[in-house]
């Protein structure tokens, strides 16, 4: 079936198959490969891109489910997600990187919702984004740091 998607403010038609997850589209069909599959279960959050303004993993996403839908990936080149790609840098927020992408969307998502979250909030946020490293202290301040450079 024929999906039109808009990707990072780009249009784009794409035959899908049924069942095909909108991660294995968006990585071998757009060639976006900043979005990552560990797991393919949904547990991990490698796969998190941000659909219609929420986090969503892609790997549990039906692609046939987002026609006429927006994604955006970590290869997107918005002010708020250059940002935390520098906050993510500065402090240290990765280790070996696999998880960065998921958790940079997610992190989009949250302060497009809520420009100046507490720790808390910053937290529950990104609960469904497992580090393998354990860089989560990293990834807590640089998500705050990002708030704080907003505004």
């Amino acid at each position: 079936m024929q999906v039109a998607l808009e990707v990072n403010g780009s249009p784009h038609d794409v035959e899908v198959q049924p069942g095909e997850p909108l991660s294995t589209v968006l990585r071998n069909r757009l060639e976006l490969t900043g979005t990552k599959v560990a797991c393919g279960e949904g547990t991990c959050g490698s796969c998190t891109v941000v659909l219609d303004g929420r986090p969503v993993l892609s790997c549990l996403t039906l692609a046939a489910a987002c026609d006429g839908a927006s994604v955006r990936t970590v290869e997107w080149d918005g002010e708020v997600l250059a940002r935390l790609r520098e906050s993510f840098t500065a402090d240290d927020a990765f280790q070996c990187g696999f998880c960065t992408p998921g958790q940079l969307m997610s992190a989009l998502a949250l302060l497009e919702r809520s420009p100046s979250p507490g720790r808390d909030e910053i937290v529950a946020a990104m609960s469904g984004n497992l580090c393998r490293c354990g860089a989560y202290e990293g990834i807590a301040l640089a998500v705050s740091r990002a708030a704080e450079e907003s505004g």
